[in-house]
């Protein structure tokens, strides 16, 4: 096992496009880190530096206490799982897995040991003898897995590994992965684009956006304070609700006045972001997760309300998702601009732009009897709302935070 560490780590190609701009990030030694973000952030370049698949332009990549800037790929003691299986159909999972092994030539005796032990971890045992294409996509993976086991290397780096299974495999094999890498305690660096396998796998997740590091952290500081708008609005699914609203003074405490409505904010809530005082008629963007909202009806002692109307109701058996709408603005900044782009919605960003209706997302309980068309009172809980200043989009806090990525 071993630390990987990226120093001031920047690659720029030859047409001048910055895929990676300065990275410092600190991987532990037996930690499991996911690099996340939207597509052409930089996380896969990042991980193909380490791997010796991409060269480095500037700054230093070490695994252990050895710098591999200019080490060949073959003598990093890294092994990687890529979103392709990449096995030879032609030969038996068992020589799949051993095939690394064999190209280096280690004995025989040790090579049928290392199998055999991959196997009986990734409940690969009945299928050696098998070909690839008797195996389910699943079962494939576990073989990709299994061949970077064998390896007994430094560090697994992982390439968006589950992307070619279905919704209800990728759930079960995230599971596994994360498993495996907490009983083999070999450092992992794990990319994906998909925010709910960061958040469910990693020891810490760091963000990035246009080859930046914009927060990294364990995931439950991500989601209760993200450092800026960009990873408020990246973390969570389904997305925090973003609204243009005004900081006004009300006994002893705060409001957020988004349209004509407003939610109160205790003097006890401010004190926990002092630094909204520095807001206070002025607009910020507040931010809304979904869980933080409920039907009024099953929240009778809520103080903050807000009334809209019911455009759609999704039933999903354990909670009730509900789009409603509201008379408000929807922020629309730079950040929520390229999280729109991402999900190839910035059309829908600009139409945002000129209406004067907001469509919130809340997730009721099942005991919600919201439909459709029916005007509803949502309650909000206060405790857990976000701050974000409009020109920096840096989240409001603490006075003496600066909103760098820690």
């Amino acid at each position: 096992m071993a630390e990987v560490v990226f120093d001031e780590v920047t690659k720029v190609y030859d047409d001048g496009t910055k895929a990676v701009d300065s990275l410092d990030l600190d991987v532990a030694d037996g930690e499991f880190m996911v690099l996340v973000g939207p597509s052409g952030c930089g996380k896969t370049t990042a991980l193909r530096m380490v791997a010796g698949l991409e060269e480095i332009s500037g700054g230093v990549v070490k695994i252990g206490d050895r710098v591999v800037n200019y080490v060949p790929s073959r003598d990093r003691d890294i092994a990687m799982v890529f979103q392709s299986y990449a096995l030879y159909p032609h030969l038996s999972i068992y020589d799949n897995i051993a095939f690394g092994l064999k190209v280096k030539k280690v004995p025989k005796k040790e090579i049928d040991r290392r199998v055999n032990n991959a196997a009986r971890i990734l409940g690969l045992e009945p299928f050696l003898k098998r070909k690839p294409r008797a195996l389910s996509g699943g079962q494939r993976q576990r073989v990709a897995m299994g061949r970077a086991i064998v390896r007994e290397p430094a560090a697994f780096l992982m390439d968006e590994p589950l992307s070619n299974l279905d919704a209800k495999l990728r759930v079960q094999m995230r599971a596994e992965i994360a498993g495996l890498q907490r009983s083999l305690e070999t450092t992992t660096i794990y990319v994906t684009h998909d925010q709910v396998e960061a958040m469910t796998m990693g020891d810490r997740v760091a963000v990035m956006r246009k080859g930046q590091l914009q927060q990294v952290a364990d995931p439950q500081t991500l989601y209760d304070h993200p450092v800026n708008l960009f990873v408020g609005g990246f973390i969570g699914s389904p997305a925090m609700n973003m609204i243009e609203a005004t900081l006004e003074r009300r006994n002893g405490g705060l409001a957020a006045k988004a349209g004509e409505q407003e939610i109160p904010i205790t003097s006890e809530e401010v004190a926990q972001r002092p630094a909204l005082r520095r807001f206070v008629d002025k607009e910020v963007v507040l931010g809304i997760r979904p869980e933080d909202l409920e039907d009024a009806a099953l929240a009778p002692d809520s103080r903050a309300r807000l009334r809209g109307t019911t455009a759609l109701t999704e039933a999903l058996g354990s909670e009730i998702v509900v789009h409603f709408e509201i008379p408000a603005k929807h922020a629309v900044t730079e950040d929520v601009r390229e999280l729109a782009e991402d999900v190839g919605d910035e059309a829908r960003v600009d139409q945002l732009a000129e209406e004067d209706t907001a469509t919130l997302v809340g997730r009721f309980g099942p005991r919600s009897r919201v439909r459709e068309g029916d005007k509803v009172e949502v309650a909000v809980d206060t405790r857990a709302l976000h701050f974000f200043d409009p020109e920096t989009g840096l989240g409001i806090y603490d006075e003496d935070e600066k909103g760098e990525a820690s």
